[in-house]
């Protein structure tokens, strides 16, 4: 598909005229590389700027204990940046990702390529500059949705952050020190100082 998204006032939402297929999407993606693109259950493709400065920075400190717990953890491995084609057809890219090995024995030579068709364990979210208001909730209700077990959303303008586990009812957190993972990343703890930063 010939777009000239480098034109266009992002955020946009559009349909194409046909729904891209798996393959067609992750092309798109790679022409677009400066773009965060995901595409919605009904087809939608939804196109923004990549994360900013202080998302970028928060991505980075998660990345950095989530990776080395997940080291010593040795039960899943960490993602960032990355696509998952999910059950319900939607395309959604996780900021941080943990996936558990069980996932990740499954993975074809096709989704280490590209974008694995499978649901991460536990994903964050940030809220960032580019975000509407709710996007972020919205999303993380279509992981949880998608099998997801445990989301973390976090807000740094807010200072707080929001713990999603399927069932239940979102736990916020006002200003934390620390964040106490759960279920498949059990052991786990985001100290926030350098976040709060």
């Amino acid at each position: 598909m010939n777009l000239a998204v480098a034109e266009m006032r992002l955020p946009i939402r559009f349909r194409p005229p046909a729904p891209m297929t798996d393959d067609e999407l992750l092309v798109f993606c790679e022409r677009n590389d400066v773009l965060w693109i995901e595409r919605e259950a009904n087809g939608d493709i939804y196109i923004k700027p990549i994360p900013g400065c202080l998302v970028s920075g928060i991505i980075g400190d998660i990345l950095v204990d989530l990776s080395q717990w997940a080291d010593s953890d040795a039960r899943g491995e960490v993602f960032s940046n990355l696509g998952f084609f999910l059950a319900d057809g939607s395309m959604l890219g996780a900021s941080v990702a943990w996936l558990s090995n069980n996932k990740l024995s499954r993975f074809t030579e096709e989704d280490r390529k590209g974008f694995p068709s499978v649901c991460p364990d536990f994903v964050v979210e940030i809220v960032g500059p580019f975000d509407e208001p709710g996007d972020r909730q919205e999303k993380v209700q279509k992981w949880l949705a998608n099998g997801v077990a445990v989301a973390w959303l976090i807000d740094p303008l807010e200072k707080a952050v929001t713990i999603y586990r399927p069932g239940e009812q979102p736990e916020l957190l006002a200003q934390p020190t620390s964040v106490q993972g759960t279920g498949p990343i059990a052991g786990f703890e985001l100290v926030l100082s350098r976040i709060w930063a």
